[in-house]
């Protein structure tokens, strides 16, 4: 169990406009000088020792040195290589290359093997918007970015779009005390459509080009719903209550599946690509698998995994992109661990304790990466290297727990809103690739001769 946070905002934030963007002032790069730290492999200790104790003597008293120690001694020096004045060494020389008994056939190998440049990863954010309002609270979700470019974020009782196109806020729809606060927002896969998860256990549809409400889901929640994912056409809501049910938004009797396992809240929701399994995350430290195969034919109360590894609430949940049964899970502040999961079989694969509460997981599109966000101690986003997990940057600005992360449509830039209220971009997954020229069909055999008619 994590604890969540209040509904009551910070003084701080009544006097910030909702995703107006902070002036930073950043240090002048000369400013982040490092220390200097000489090769000890290449330092000569007992040459310094020598000079700093024998030779020094000959200085300090020439009148005891004689000619014939005098002589002595260079020849001495000559002898043992000592005629140097640098004593400390602040790198090795390069080491002589060896020279190949087939010199063409070496460097036609390393023309055939290219070395990728390693990609630099900068280490602040690129933007900060103000977030004023945000509820700082484990167990819900806040935060998502469309397929049509476009962020959205609930502060308190509002939600925002802010378009990543031209940088451009708008209001989408503010609720009342008694309906609200926001707990959950969700785009539709057309990046059109959103769905807004609230408080008094509704849901509401939302069109984002009209602004208009087309719809309403009661009945199925006794109390606030702060999980939502798409699944195509059905949406699919968790709740307080420990309920995930499948609605069909097409039509009026909506509710059209319901699982029970969860006996606490359900804070994390994410369908596979596939849309065959649903991972299913709750505060009472329980992951769930769900494959519609089997609820469809079976029973819909019945799991297909039900996975008691984690130790804490089970929030942060992310298919990987690159092997459709692999799923990573991370777990609350009394869990620390992320950890991976065979969905076909429920294998663990691996666990990793990361040391502080994890609170989102996102994967990279384009390499073989994973992005995890955290509470204490240092608030910080981290970059893994898949499947070794070494850590290839620490992000740090936020100053309290990253509670959300969302990804660009493109894949390469991460949104991440925190209890500090704000909300920071990254480009932490690069720039996007180029598409590849599509192939030119091969011409028809024989083109180029007269045709027999």
């Amino acid at each position: 169990m994590d604890a969540g946070g209040s509904f009551t905002s910070s003084n701080k934030s009544q006097s910030r406009n909702p995703l107006q963007e902070q002036i930073l002032h950043r240090r002048n790069s000369r400013e982040n000088l490092d220390r200097f730290i000489p090769n000890r492999s290449a330092m000569d200790f007992d040459y310094a020792h020598y000079m700093l104790t024998e030779a020094r003597k000959g200085k300090e008293n020439p009148v005891a040195s004689s000619p014939s120690k005098e002589a002595y001694r260079k020849q001495l020096a000559e002898t043992f290589n000592m005629n140097r004045t640098r004593i400390l060494a602040f790198k090795n020389k390069p080491p002589t290359p060896a020279e190949s008994l087939f010199p063409e056939a070496s460097s036609s190998v390393q023309q055939t093997k290219p070395t990728k440049p390693r990609r630099s990863i900068p280490q602040t954010s690129e933007r900060t918007l103000d977030a004023p309002e945000l509820v700082d609270d484990y167990y819900l979700n806040l935060l998502d970015w469309g397929s049509s470019n476009v962020l959205a974020i609930a502060l308190g009782n509002t939600v925002y779009l802010w378009d990543a196109t031209d940088s451009s806020t708008s209001e989408l729809m503010t609720v009342d005390d008694d309906t609200g606060p926001v707990t959950s927002v969700s785009w539709a896969p057309d990046g059109r459509h959103i769905a807004v998860g609230l408080n008094n256990s509704e849901v509401q549809l939302w069109d984002t080009t009209s602004n208009r409400q087309l719809r309403t889901l009661r009945g199925g929640h006794g109390s606030r719903v702060g999980a939502l994912d798409w699944n195509n056409h059905i949406l699919t809501t968790g709740g307080m209550d420990g309920l995930i049910i499948n609605n069909d938004v097409r039509i009026r009797s909506h509710i059209v599946e319901t699982y029970r396992g969860h006996h606490q809240e359900v804070c994390g929701l994410k369908w596979s690509a596939s849309g065959q399994q649903l991972a299913s995350g709750g505060n009472d430290n329980l992951l769930h698998i769900w494959d519609r195969s089997v609820a469809s034919s079976n029973s819909p109360t019945q799991w297909l995994h039900r996975l008691e590894d984690h130790t804490a609430a089970v929030k942060a949940l992310a298919w990987c992109p690159f092997q459709s049964n692999l799923l990573a899970s991370g777990g609350g502040g009394g869990d620390r661990c992320i950890k991976f999961w065979n969905t076909h079989t429920g294998a663990c694969l691996n666990s990793v304790d990361t040391g502080s509460q994890v609170c989102s997981l996102l994967w990279n599109k384009n390499e073989r990466e994973l992005l995890s966000s955290h509470g204490f101690t240092q608030n910080q986003l981290t970059l893994w290297k898949y499947p070794s997990m070494v850590k290839m940057a620490e992000l740090t600005g936020h100053t309290s727990r990253v509670l959300f992360m969302a990804q660009s449509p493109d894949g390469c830039t991460v949104a991440s809103a925190a209890g500090d209220e704000t909300l920071r971009f990254w480009n932490v997954f690069g720039t996007p690739e180029v598409a590849k020229p599509a192939p030119k069909a091969n011409p028809e055999p024989f083109a180029n001769l007269n045709r027999i008619r």
